[in-house]
């Protein structure tokens, strides 16, 4: 059984399965440690690897009765550099030219896998190659090569990456692999899809165009790492049904100072719409080699749970890293501190507005948050068949646990994302006072619930059409 304290944390965990945790002993001991959803990195694991993962995922679920969730990272079109003649080394103000290729780079020409670089790099583009750590500028453009001033040199490796924070890239945003990946996912019934290099709401759109035309449910998360992303954030909050702020990239794009700015409007931006919000990237980055976290990194974790985050993303960490297990159990420990701190509480609230269409729910979700911070009630019961009320519910962070109820199992494991729901299966739905009662019994068994507490309901009613939310009501236990 799952201790409480890490089942019942509000902020959820992400990891990368890969080489160290891909084993059902270890991904047991993470879920045990707080784990919420497991990351598929498709940039790195094979159909092969991921179908093991899937099947030592659900058979944890059924042993353990949890809801933990996979989600499939598509790799998106990735810029970079191929094969680098060994001791290939770049100097400050000397000159170098890059091109499409597939040939081995050396110190007087690179070779991108971009058809269409010389055509989208304009002169006076800075080019960054290895996040960041070698920085070059166009000066010229030369038949088919883009002559490039070395401003911060360095050693050029095999592989690295190539980020052009200047340039409007002319790419679609689904390569072909991206397909492959996508069809495997729905074929599999991932819960999440995340998009990689996200630039505006029409890269979302063609992604939802491929789900809804393959008949699946999988929801999309929208990874923001592009100067580009940030100008559309509306839209792309409007049409995704999450974001991740993948500080990796989004930090190279931009500059690092801006960063932490940017999360925090992000997080601001999503939580506004209902939209789960997930910070990824050099989380844990040093408990990859080392058993402990450094300072920083601990501030790191706790300010992204300050900020309202939903869920805080391992990658390297639990994917390559020495201490999988270890690293989870951190970060969940790192979440409950603050979570029982007054620090946390303090939200911007944000008010229902009477030209939605789900007015009088919102209204109701809202109130139930409110309701129960006033009398300090101990959870809010929400009945649900699409999620909607879950994501409104936790957008407003209530102090209450967000119990919620629902006969579509997949959904509890798309909602164990979600900042605060903690989920459970129900399908009897005969009449809401029966409902209301047996539910309440069902959290009394598990400890969330005892005599003398506060308790917010809110459901459709009547409950067996599955209606949108028009009721709350508040109980004493």
């Amino acid at each position: 059984m799952i201790e409480k304290k890490y089942r019942f944390k509000r902020t959820k965990i992400i990891a990368t399965i890969g080489p160290s945790s891909h084993s059902k002993k270890i991904i047991r001991e993470m879920i045990m440690n707080g784990l919420n959803v497991c990351r598929i990195n498709f940039s790195h694991s094979n159909h092969s690897d991921a179908l093991g993962i899937i099947s030592i995922v659900r058979e944890l679920n059924n042993e353990l009765g949890s809801h933990v969730a996979i989600l499939g990272d598509l790799q998106g079109p990735k810029l970079r550099v191929g094969e680098v003649e060994n001791g290939t080394f770049l100097n400050k103000n000397k000159l170098v030219n890059i091109s499409y290729g597939l040939q081995a780079s050396n110190k007087k020409n690179i070779y991108v896998n971009y058809i269409t670089v010389r055509e989208d790099v304009k002169k006076g583009d800075k080019i960054l190659i290895d996040d960041g750590k070698i920085i070059l500028k166009s000066i010229e453009l030369n038949g088919p090569k883009i002559i490039c001033k070395i401003i911060q040199g360095g050693e050029l490796k095999s592989n690295k990456g190539v980020n052009f924070p200047n340039t409007k890239i002319n790419l679609p945003p689904i390569t072909d692999k991206d397909n492959a990946d996508l069809l495997f996912c729905i074929k599999n019934n991932f819960e999440w899809i995340a998009l990689s290099f996200v630039r505006s709401s029409k890269d979302i759109i063609t992604l939802k165009k491929l789900i809804v035309e393959k008949k699946s449910n999988c929801k999309i998360i929208a990874k923001i790492e592009k100067p580009d992303a940030i100008r559309n954030i509306n839209k792309i909050i409007s049409n995704s049904d999450a974001l991740m702020v993948a500080r990796g990239d989004l930090g190279v794009e931009v500059p690092p100072q801006k960063v932490p700015v940017l999360q925090k409007k992000l997080v601001r931006a999503a939580r506004k719409s209902a939209k789960p919000v997930i910070i990824a990237t050099q989380l844990m980055e040093s408990m990859t080699q080392n058993m402990i976290p450094t300072r920083a990194e601990t501030n790191d974790a706790a300010n992204a749970v300050f900020d309202g985050a939903d869920a805080l993303m391992l990658s390297g960490e639990t994917s390559i890293g020495k201490y999988p297990v270890r690293v989870v159990k951190t970060v969940s420990k790192i979440i409950i501190d603050v979570e029982a701190s007054d620090e946390r509480k303090h939200f911007n609230k944000f008010l229902p507005l009477r030209k939605d269409k789900r007015y009088i729910s919102d209204s109701i979700c809202y109130q139930a948050s409110e309701i129960a911070n006033q009398v300090e009630a101990k959870a809010i019961l929400a009945f649900t068949a699409s999620g909607y009320n879950a994501q409104k519910i936790s957008s407003n962070r209530p102090n209450a646990y967000i119990c919620v109820f629902t006969y579509n199992k997949q959904l509890l494991n798309t909602l164990s994302l979600v900042w605060g729901v903690i989920g459970f299966y129900y399908n009897k739905f005969e009449s809401t006072d029966n409902t209301i009662e047996e539910t309440q019994s069902m959290l009394k068994s598990v400890g969330i619930l005892k005599k003398n507490d506060f308790v917010v309901n809110i459901a459709s009613m009547p409950i067996k059409e599955k209606g949108m939310t028009n009721m709350l009501k508040l109980e004493k236990i």
